[in-house]
């Protein structure tokens, strides 16, 4: 059965609004990912933005097992 009557939508507004459907479909994307991401600390993103490396992560990174080579003093 043949529809009665002409198409009311052109094939321009047509693509607008599929191109809006995306971009509105991309920003979404973007906030549930930003959204999903872990947590930053704002004082390390500051130095790692700065070019900066602290140097007590690298040694932490490099050197865990010096805490649990150490003495306690409750053995003395």
């Amino acid at each position: 059965m043949a529809s009665k009557g002409k198409k009311k939508t052109t094939m321009a507004k047509l693509a607008r609004e599929n191109r809006l459907r995306e971009r509105q479909m991309d920003k979404k994307a973007k906030k549930d990912a930003r959204k999903n991401a872990p947590p930053v600390d704002p004082q390390l993103a500051d130095e790692l933005l700065d070019g900066e490396d602290s140097g007590a992560s690298q040694l932490d990174i490099e050197q865990p097992d010096l805490v649990a080579a150490a003495p306690s003093p409750a053995d003395a």
